[in-house]
Parts: structure tokens; sequence; C-alpha cells
């Protein structure tokens, strides 16, 4: 069922917009006396999701007695992330969730099942977990706050999996992503109907259905002036609710190219990626846009870690973004990786597999990753001062631009809001 929606590819939604959307559909619930909410981390900062939980807070009060942000295998917000994005909502309303410890497991999707909808790629079963909060907190009402956007694990982010990724365990979480690495993510980006989605759904119809669960999602992008836009508010319980959101959002945050890019460079805001487990966004997003033999040029002042989870991390330093065939052969070889298949996949989806190169330009502080450790996992490295020089931030607009020698560049600002491909790469 649909509580609320609005949006179009022209729609321009204020904060006071977003919060009579948000009221407008709390009131259509009735009464409800326990709220749980489970926006997105600060990860997902754009998504307006920190001001829509605010809303809610503002209008529900002490009914709201638990926020559990979906952090999934990220790192737990601070005190000043929480108050940058989620305003005066009161930080002792925040949980954390641990991926590996507070989860329930509520049935099993069946190998078969996955064996048919990923073609054959995998053949194992995969737990519906969630956060035990979910199971045990009494709640008459659960708020999935989060935004639709393409995505590399999924095809299209959101709707169940913003619980059962961002609350879910750590075989849950390992598994959905190698799921949609070995099907291939270039498959399945842009696209709501993928194998990933396919198994979150099986899992929602069959061991979530009795939980009273309302997905509010947003749809924000760049707009032409290269200004966050929110175009949509889809508020509802059933698939419905994403399937309009996800409509939205490919025709907002989708960019279909004439002619492939030869060279992009990439912005990633100091604020919001500080690892390569996010700030790679800037390969997943642009790869079906690149030429062979193109040059990614990823400025990332922050880049500080290669995983934000600590055993991510040296599995990356271990085993390198060297492409499919190098992983998937670790994974056969290696029992660490076949314990973490969250980070193969991402060593997958991370590689250009030998098509186009990788440049990481990290920030000069103490806490930056050096030159070694970037070329040890298989990423070329440059100066920022010097690439920043010739390939100001400050001054190129989004998308296309001409340098004074004539060079031809694609710029992009932030990663995370787009999914940019060369028609002929695209699988409709």
């Amino acid at each position: 069922m649909i509580y609320y929606e609005t949006g179009s590819v022209e729609t321009s939604l204020s904060a006071q917009d977003l919060k009579e959307g948000m009221i407008a559909a709390l009131e259509k619930f009735g009464d409800r006396h326990k709220v749980l909410v489970v926006p997105p981390d600060y990860t997902r900062l754009p998504s307006r999701s920190g001001e829509l939980t605010e809303f809610c807070w503002q209008h529900l009060g002490d009914r709201i007695t638990d926020i559990l942000p979906a952090l999934g295998t990220h790192t737990p917000m601070t005190d000043a992330q929480i108050s940058h994005m989620f305003g005066q909502t009161p930080k002792d309303l925040f949980r954390i969730h641990d991926w590996r410890n507070d989860v329930a497991t509520l049935g099993t999707v069946p190998a078969e099942f996955i064996k048919e909808v990923s073609d054959g790629a995998c053949d194992f079963s995969w737990p519906a977990q969630v956060n035990k909060m979910l199971i045990e907190g009494g709640y008459d009402l659960i708020l999935s706050i989060g935004q639709v956007v393409p995505h590399e694990v999924v095809g299209m982010a959101n709707y169940n999996k913003n619980l059962l990724v961002g609350t879910g365990g750590t075989e849950g979480i390992h598994k959905s992503h190698y799921i949609g690495a070995v099907y291939g993510m270039e498959r399945m980006m842009g696209h709501a109907d993928t194998p990933v989605r396919r198994v979150f759904n099986y899992a929602s119809d069959k061991y979530l259905s009795h939980l009273p669960i309302v997905y509010v999602q947003t749809v924000v992008g760049l707009n032409k002036a290269g200004n966050l836009q929110t175009y949509g508010l889809f508020i509802g319980d059933d698939f419905s609710v994403f399937d309009k959101a996800a409509k939205l959002s490919l025709k907002v945050n989708f960019e279909m190219l004439d002619e492939p890019l030869k060279k992009v460079i990439v912005w990633l805001d100091p604020t919001e990626f500080k690892s390569t487990w996010l700030g790679n966004k800037s390969v997943y997003r642009t790869r079906m846009a690149l030429a062979d033999d193109a040059e990614l040029i990823v400025l990332a002042p922050a880049l500080c870690e290669f995983g934000e989870d600590k055993e991510i991390d040296l599995l990356i330093r271990k085993y390198g973004y060297f492409g499919t065939p190098h992983t998937l052969q670790m994974v056969a070889e290696n029992e660490d990786i076949q314990n973490n298949l969250a980070a193969a996949a991402h060593l997958i989806h991370g590689s250009s597999e030998g098509r186009f190169s990788i440049t990481y330009c990290p920030g000069k502080g103490a806490e930056n990753l050096t030159q070694q450790e970037i070329e040890s996992v298989g990423f070329n490295y440059a100066d920022f001062d010097e690439i920043t020089a010739r390939y100001n931030p400050e001054t190129m607009r989004e998308g296309y631009n001409t340098m004074p020698d004539g060079e031809e560049i694609f710029y992009i600002s932030n990663p995370a809001l787009g999914l940019w491909a060369f028609k002929d790469r695209f699988e409709y």
C-alpha cells in the first residue's frame, strides 16, 4: 500500500515539503506507541534521511524509542556526524548495529532458488538476517528510511536491502554481495529486478511480512546546475513503493552517454569518503561509461583506509584489486577470504579487469594512505596537489569540461548520486 507519493523529473522538494509528506503518511497509520526508525548512516548523507528522521521525532516524540542506523559493515557514527545528519534528534535514541553479534536469522532462502536466479553463478543457501531489535523490540511501527539510487550490489539501492543488509548479519551480507559480484554488477546496475533483489524479495515475503514495516524512499540527484535536488518521496509498505521510486531514480540518477569517456575525474567529499570500501563508487558507477584504455582519476583527500571494517581492510591489503579471475582463485585457495565473501565481492567490484586504469590521489596528511599502499593493491598513484592544480574541483563543472590545452575530461563531484554508462555497454 502507498501512503504518500510525490515526484517527477521536474519536482524539487523542500524540507517543508518532506515534512508535510512524512506527517501526512504518519497520520494514516493510526495510533502507534513504540516506533523503531532505521535510517541510513552518514555515508548516505545526501539522501535527506536525516531530516526525515528528525521530522518523525518531532511528530511522534517519545513514541520513537529507538533509532538504529543501517550500518551494515560501516563504522559507527560519531556524535558530530549524528548532529550533522539528524539535527536535534536526541542522541540517546541512537543504537549501534553490530553485524557480527546482534542479528537474528529468520529463515533461509534455498540454494536451488539462488542457483536459478543467479543463472548458476552461486549454489548456496542464504540466511535472512536482521538486527534482533526488529524481532524482539515489540514495535508496532518500523520505519525504514532511505534513498533509491543505482547500486553495484543489488542494482537499485534501498527498500528491503536497508534491513536485510543494513541491519543484517555476517553470512547474509557476505553472500548477498558475492551473488551480485559473480553474477556481474554491470548486468545489474540500474535495474530494479536483479538476482540479489529477488533473493531479498523472497526473504521479505517469507520472513518479514509479519513485521509492521513501512518504507520511506527518497529520490535525490544533482540537477543541471550541479546542486542537490530532491525529486521524489514515496512512502508505503510493499514493493510498489520501491518500484515507483526506482523508476524515477533511473530518470534522475542515470546518465546515458553517446560516446565512451576517455578520462574521468571524480571528487570524493572528505566528510563522506575515507576508504576505498566507499570511495570505489567512483569505479562502480563510471565503469560502464569508460572507454577501453581510459583513465579514471579519483581525488580522495581524506582517504586513510581500504576497508572501514578492520578485518576487511586487512583482506584488501592482502589480496588487492586484481580482477575477477584472481579473486575467485584466492577464494578457492584461502579460508580467510572464503569466510569473508563481501570482501571478495568488493575486490571484484573495485577492479577495472585491466580494461581501464584507476589512479587514486589521497591527501598528504599523516593519516592518509601512502603511494606504496595505494600501488600495493593494484591502483595507480598520483600526487594530489599536482593533479588538482590541473583539474581543480572548485572550477570544473559537472560533466564535460575542456581544459585550457584542449583536453576533454568528464567531471563527477559525487559518484554516490548517479550511474553513468555508454549506451553500448548498458544491458537493457
